[in-house]
């Protein structure tokens, strides 16, 4: 397979899973499918695996996580920082992947494929030939 397609794909999958949470935590997903379907669920969720955060910053670090997601996602759709946003987004994963073995134990980040997408978002940012990234209309620019 064409080493193009494969960084394409894992740019827009990585992009995906962290939108779809977002959208999910908003309730744009219909109930059948939703793992919180609403901001306080998602926050209940955030808490439990993160137990060892006082009650009072559990707001904050969802809002923080979500707003790390929505950024990762975009910079990774439009190919700006490749390399850079990859990798943030491979350790928000790895984050994520510990924080759910440490508090609910290892099934559900694995059954999450929490660690999966992290390393493939590590994988991603070795891959230093750029396609179809803005970063390519800003290297010329300059």
């Amino acid at each position: 397979m064409n080493k193009n397609i494969i960084k394409i794909f894992l740019r827009l999958t990585i992009s995906a899973g962290f939108l779809s949470a977002v959208a999910d935590r908003f309730g744009f997903w219909p109930e059948t499918v939703s793992a919180w379907g609403n901001w306080d669920s998602f926050l209940e969720y955030t808490k439990a695996i993160n137990p060892w955060f006082p009650d009072a910053m559990i707001s904050t670090l969802g809002t923080i996580a979500t707003a790390l997601e929505v950024i990762f996602a975009i910079c990774l759709i439009i190919g700006f920082k490749t390399e850079l946003f990859a990798k943030l987004s491979g350790l928000l994963l790895l984050t994520f992947g510990l924080s759910m073995t440490f508090s609910a134990g290892l099934k559900g980040a694995l059954d999450y494929s929490v660690f999966i997408a992290s390393a493939g978002a590590f994988a991603l940012s070795l891959m230093k030939e750029r396609y179809l990234e803005l970063d390519n209309l800003l290297k010329t620019h300059n």
